[in-house]
């Protein structure tokens, strides 16, 4: 199972970023090999419009079962619920406590996008 996160930085111990479209990296951490890898999101941070959407078919097309972010718009909500993936908001200062809070089941699965279109 694989559980993303909306990061600025390159491990566990990095900021979670609260945008989800706009996050600068994305970080797959693989829930069955405790493993993870950095996928560089600066195309989409940088797109005039559908970041939300952009980073949403990203991630489906990556395999996650699962996203941790600060913040989902509707369009990426629905992109990701449409392929089945789960998203969970969160406060969280870093990955590393996202993926704490994620494990110990504090997390509520979303059931709509918590912010309007165009939100940064």
């Amino acid at each position: 199972m694989k559980l993303a996160f909306t990061t600025s930085g390159d491990n566990l111990d990095a900021l979670l970023d609260s945008r989800f479209g706009r996050a600068p990296k994305i970080l797959i951490y693989d829930l069955n090999t405790n493993t993870f890898h950095v996928i560089d999101n600066q195309q989409n941070r940088n797109a005039v419009q559908g970041a939300g959407i952009q980073t949403a078919e990203m991630i489906v097309r990556m395999g996650v079962n699962y996203i941790v972010t600060g913040h989902c718009g509707p369009k990426a909500f629905q992109v990701l619920s449409a392929a089945g993936v789960k998203v969970f908001n969160t406060g969280a200062s870093t990955v590393a406590e996202a993926l704490e809070q994620f494990r110990a089941g504090h997390l509520a699965t979303s059931s709509s996008a918590d912010v309007e279109g165009h939100w940064t």
